[in-house]
């Protein structure tokens, strides 16, 4: 316990201390944001792996899918190195980088309102941001509890306190730069950590090979008279399973908290790197996660709820609570890595999603055109100061309406990721990456996929969730380019003068 307790002393502090030593950077909206357009490499990479992995992937979808398709779960973490990162980086990186910095857009509402010309379309994608973030953010507080919970013996609500005030601390105080410091030091603890964790994990079991005999051993959850499917390619359940990996990996395209990464990135040659060490992360750290969920069996079965059924949330947990002492501590520093820099970028984007597009609004046009109440030419010093401030209040409001879900969680963490992401993603996704390349996406289409995103999931929710919302997630985001592509050919295209200046910036 002494080595838990000054391991994560030592963590902290260090987290605090970034945030104390990158406070003068975040004084500006742009430095508090985005810092400065600034980021090198290594920093965008490792904030863009450490916001996408966090506690709802090693605590929650990796025991969940790890237990429901076995070693074959290991799929999802490829789906996530190949789909959600390297083809993220390639597809998305460059042109997010120099069409958001050419018509000066800080937030994805803000690119919404300024690509299409239409101050609603900034605010309602604000609303979306801010509402359906929460949901995620809940399910982040409650999987890294979980894992101290077992850890320390602290209980959950304590556990749930503590970090929502140490991870506002820093973020409050040092901003975009602060946070993307402090995911190079939680990338790191995550690396070496995954791979420590589940070499211990397979030598409790006797090594790899005995594991895999042993999961090849386990009957079928749907045919008793089978064994096998755990230990196969595609296991029991292939359609849902790419379901899974069509959520997880297409779904951050469309994230705020994600692509707000290539806002900030300083140059192409930096999004080049930054694209090869991304994807590295994300095939150690997500495939790492998975393919360890995937013997979530072979430690017995889970705890129920009072409902009857598993609980998904704790199989990781038991996995781990039989290791050594320093092996949970290295763990617990690991998940507390993962959860923290996610919470970090979550209220970061919904902090800064309100105040720039909600609260102080100003007046957006094409690039090319003067704008009376420019935010960079006509705002005062004392005006910026005042958003830095009203974004570090909102951070604190944000905070605290996901902890009172936390507290209460309605459901298993992936299934609050599954509504979370099904959301953002199925109303944000095709209109942003389409945004970037077509120049036939219309205003009337962006609202459609809006309608289309939020109202799938919201209906699949109030209705009892028919559809799994992790498939319902992964509808949403697929049906929206078709929904924009349509739309787009029957509605009204925007002035072609307007889209040449906006695409002006990849000449």
């Amino acid at each position: 316990m002494i080595i838990k307790i000054l391991l994560t002393i030592i963590f902290l502090a260090v987290m605090v201390g970034v945030g104390i030593y990158s406070r003068k950077q975040a004084s500006t909206v742009d430095g508090f944001v985005l810092g400065g357009r600034m980021v090198g490499p290594w920093l965008t990479a490792f904030a863009y792996g450490t916001s996408y992995f966090s506690a709802v992937v090693f605590v929650g979808y990796a025991g969940q899918f790890g237990w429901k398709y076995g070693m074959s779960a290991s799929w999802i973490g490829i789906g996530n190195a190949l789909i959600g990162s390297l083809l993220a980086w390639i597809l998305l990186g460059r042109r997010t980088k120099l069409m958001t910095q050419h018509i000066e857009s800080r937030t994805m509402p803000d690119f919404f309102g300024t690509r299409y010309q239409s101050e609603w379309l900034r605010v309602i994608a604000s609303i979306i941001v801010f509402v359906f973030l929460i949901p995620y953010t809940a399910g982040v507080y409650k999987g890294i509890s979980t894992l101290f919970e077992m850890g320390f013996g602290i209980p959950y609500q304590y556990c749930v306190v503590i970090m929502a005030i140490l991870t506002a601390v820093y973020v409050i105080l040092g901003g975009y730069k602060a946070t993307a410091m402090n995911d190079f030091v939680q990338g790191v603890i995550m690396l070496f950590g995954i791979i420590i964790v589940i070499v211990a994990v397979l030598n409790s079991q006797g090594g790899l090979t005995a594991a895999i005999d042993k999961m090849a051993a386990i009957p079928s959850d749907d045919n008793p008279a089978v064994n096998g499917s755990l230990a196969s390619w595609f296991g029991p359940d292939p359609w849902n399973l790419l379901g899974v990996v069509i959520l997880t990996s297409l779904g951050t395209w469309g994230l705020p908290q994600m692509v707000g990464k290539f806002y900030s990135i300083t140059d192409e040659q930096a999004i080049r790197r930054g694209t090869i060490i991304s994807t590295f992360f994300a095939f150690v750290v997500a495939g790492g996660c998975y393919f360890l969920g995937g013997f979530g069996r072979l430690f017995g079965m889970p705890p129920t709820l009072p409902s009857g059924k598993l609980d998904f949330d704790s199989i990781v947990p038991s996995m781990l609570v039989t290791l050594p002492d320093i092996i949970i501590a290295l763990v617990v520093l690991l998940v507390l890595s993962a959860s923290m820099s996610t919470l970090a970028s979550l209220v970061l984007t919904s902090s800064s999603t309100m105040t720039l597009d909600l609260i102080y609004r100003d007046k957006k046009s094409a690039p090319g055109e003067v704008a009376e109440g420019s935010i960079d030419d006509m705002v005062s010093e004392k005006i910026e100061r005042r958003k830095v401030i009203i974004m570090r209040v909102l951070i604190v409001f944000f905070i605290v309406i996901s902890l009172m879900i936390a507290l209460n969680p309605p459901t298993f963490i992936a299934q609050l990721m599954g509504i979370s992401w099904g959301a953002l993603a199925g109303a944000f996704l095709a209109p942003f990456m389409l945004g970037l390349y077509w120049r036939g996406v219309t205003r009337g289409a962006v609202w459609a996929c809006f309608v289309w995103g939020v109202g799938l999931t919201v209906v699949n929710m109030l209705l009892g969730n028919p559809i799994n919302p992790i498939n319902c997630g992964a509808i949403a985001m697929l049906g929206g380019f078709v929904v924009v592509a349509v739309v787009s050919l029957v509605t009204p295209r925007l002035p072609k003068e307007i889209i040449d200046r906006i695409f002006d910036c990849y000449s």
